[in-house]
C-alpha cells in the first residue's frame, strides 16, 4: 500500500495524520494570544471532542470554537472560500469520502462528487470557480479539478504513482501538490491545466502538506528530513529550504493567515494534536486547542467582515 493510499484510509490515515513522535517533556507553547478585533479573524479546524471528527470554527485567537457539522460519519479537511461564505470539507457520511460544500454557518451541506472511489482535500480556486482535489477513481490518488457546483470534474495528473493535496497559486495559474513518483512524497508544482509538472523537493524522506503563501513567493510544507515531522518553507521555485519548527513533535498541514504573517499548523506538542499558529518565521508558537480530544485540519478564512 502507498503511502498516500495509507494516509487516506478512514482508520489507518487519521493514525499516520496524528501520529505522535516523541514529545519534549514539559514543553508548551509560549504565549501569542490577542483579543479578537471588531472583524476577528478565524480559523475552521477538525475536532473530536464530540465524540466523531467533526468541522469547527474558532477565532484565529482560539476563542469562541463553535461546531459546524453533526453527524455521525468522519468530516475532514475543511477549506474556506475565497470569500469567506462557504467550505469545503471530505465526508464519509453517504459511505465513501466524498467533497461536500456548505455554507460559513454550515447550513446548506452539499455533496459535489459522487463515486465509489474516495474522494479528499477540496482546495478552492483563488476566483472561488473551481476546487482541486485529488481522487482514487481512477485506480491510484490523482489531482482533479471541477466548478465550484460539482460538474466538469477534469483529471489533472495521470500516473502510475499518487499525487495528493493540491494547493493553488494566489494568482489561479498554477497548483503545488504532493507525489511519490519519484519514490518518497515530494512538492510538485504544475500548471493549472495539468501541464509542465516540475518537482521542487528532492529528498529520501517525506515531504508533503503544501500551502502557498498569499503573496506567491513562498510555499510551506512537512517534512521529516531532519527527524521529527516540522514545518518548512521555501521560495514558490524551490530554493531556500528553511526549517521553521524544531520542537520534538509532529507538525504539520500549514495554513497561512490571510496577510501572510503567520502560519496555523497541526502539533502534538501539548500531548495529543491540537491547532496551533506561529509567526511566519517561525517564532511564538501558540496552541489554540488545549483539551484531550484530536484537534487539526486548520484553515485560516479569508480576511473580511
Amino acid at each position: 500500500m502507498s503511502i498516500f493510499e495509507s494516509r487516506h484510509r478512514r482508520g489507518l490515515a487519521l493514525a499516520a495524520w496524528a501520529s505522535a513522535l516523541a514529545l519534549l517533556a514539559g514543553l508548551a507553547c509560549d504565549g501569542d494570544n490577542t483579543g479578537p478585533t471588531q472583524h476577528p479573524q478565524r480559523l475552521a479546524f477538525v475536532s473530536t471532542r464530540d465524540g466523531w471528527y467533526e468541522i469547527y470554527v474558532m477565532h484565529a485567537d482560539g476563542s469562541a470554537q463553535t461546531r459546524l457539522t453533526n453527524n455521525t460519519a468522519l468530516d475532514f479537511s475543511p477549506r474556506w472560500s475565497p470569500d469567506g461564505t462557504r467550505i469545503a470539507f471530505t465526508s464519509d457520511r453517504d459511505g465513501n469520502f466524498e467533497i461536500y460544500v456548505m455554507n460559513a454557518d454550515g447550513s446548506g451541506q452539499t455533496r459535489l462528487t459522487s463515486n465509489s472511489a474516495f474522494d479528499f482535500a477540496p482546495a478552492w480556486s483563488p476566483d472561488g470557480s473551481r476546487l482541486a482535489f485529488h481522487s482514487a477513481r481512477d485506480g491510484h490518488l490523482q489531482i482533479y479539478v471541477m466548478n465550484a457546483d460539482g460538474s466538469a470534474q477534469t483529471r489533472l495528473t495521470n500516473n502510475s504513482a499518487n499525487d495528493a493535496v493540491p494547493t493553488w497559486a494566489p494568482d489561479g495559474s498554477k497548483l503545488a501538490f504532493a507525489s511519490d513518483r519519484d519514490g518518497p512524497s515530494e512538492i510538485y508544482v504544475m500548471n493549472a491545466d495539468g501541464s509542465a509538472q516540475t518537482r521542487l523537493t528532492n529528498n529520501s524522506v517525506y515531504d508533503g502538506d503544501p500551502s502557498w503563501s498569499p503573496d506567491g513567493s513562498t510555499i510551506a510544507f512537512a517534512s521529516n528530513r531532519d527527524g521529527a515531522l516540522d514545518i518548512y518553507v521555501m521560495q514558490a521555485d524551490g530554493s531556500a529550504q528553511t526549517r521553521l519548527t524544531n520542537n520534538g513533535a509532529a507538525d504539520q498541514v500549514p495554513a497561512w493567515s490571510p496577510d501572510g504573517r503567520k502560519l496555523a499548523f497541526e502539533s502534538d506538542l501539548g500531548g495529543n494534536s491540537d491547532v496551533c499558529v506561529m509567526n511566519a518565521d517561525g517564532t511564538r508558537q501558540t496552541r489554540l486547542t488545549t483539551g484531550a480530544d484530536w484537534d487539526g485540519r486548520p484553515d485560516w478564512a479569508p480576511d473580511g467582515p
